[in-house]
């Protein structure tokens, strides 16, 4: 979850962080950041809703991966995409195939399959916005998930085989195919029994 933009010392002047700035103040740090334009953000924790959503989606990925080649990773992975130069931490990264890590750091991924993002009040523009544009830059995604916080609803973008990107959403007692794990997420499995309704 985006929170606090690192800035220099001077208000005036904000510094523009490169790429290996980011990965050397990212590994001598104890809290997580995310990298876009030059600026570095720190990340909130999430709510219990959140960490649960999470949690959720990711076991039922995990479920739908099983004896097959893809492998689910948690938030604590970092995604890069190369054309824009985000670097972030998805919810939850599936990556099939072997794992291609940056050239500068193997902790970060650069060919993610499926990645997904749940929302919270402070992060939803973003998610939704430049967040999930930079995702449908990276080469090798086919999927992106993005589960709301407010309100059931998920929803998969997909890139077709002509490399549009198509999007279908499922609400409360509904259920939406994931073509990368060739499963179905069923929204109140991942929602469970609290809110949001």
């Amino acid at each position: 979850m985006l929170a606090v933009v690192l800035t220099s010392k001077a208000l005036s002047r904000v510094h523009r962080y490169t790429y290996a700035e980011y990965l050397a103040h990212e590994s001598a740090s104890n809290v997580k950041h995310e990298f876009f334009d030059g600026e570095i953000y720190a990340m909130a924790g999430g709510s219990l809703l959140h960490a649960a959503l999470a949690m959720r989606i990711g076991a039922a990925l995990v479920a739908a991966a099983r004896g097959g080649p893809c492998v689910v990773f948690s938030s604590d992975l970092k995604v890069r995409a190369l054309a824009t130069g985000l670097t972030a931490y998805p919810d939850v990264t599936v990556i099939c195939g072997p794992a291609e890590t940056d050239p500068l750091s193997d902790h970060v991924a650069l060919n993610p399959t499926v990645v997904v993002e749940v929302t919270s009040p402070s992060t939803e523009d973003w998610d939704r916005g430049e967040k999930l544009d930079s995702y449908r830059t990276i080469p090798s995604l086919r999927e992106c998930i993005v589960i709301s916080h407010h309100v059931r609803r998920i929803e998969v973008h997909l890139r077709e085989p002509d490399g549009r990107w198509t999007v279908t959403a499922a609400g409360a007692g509904e259920s939406l195919a994931l073509t990368s794990l060739a499963c179905s997420l069923s929204v109140d499995e991942i929602y469970g029994e609290g809110d949001p309704r």
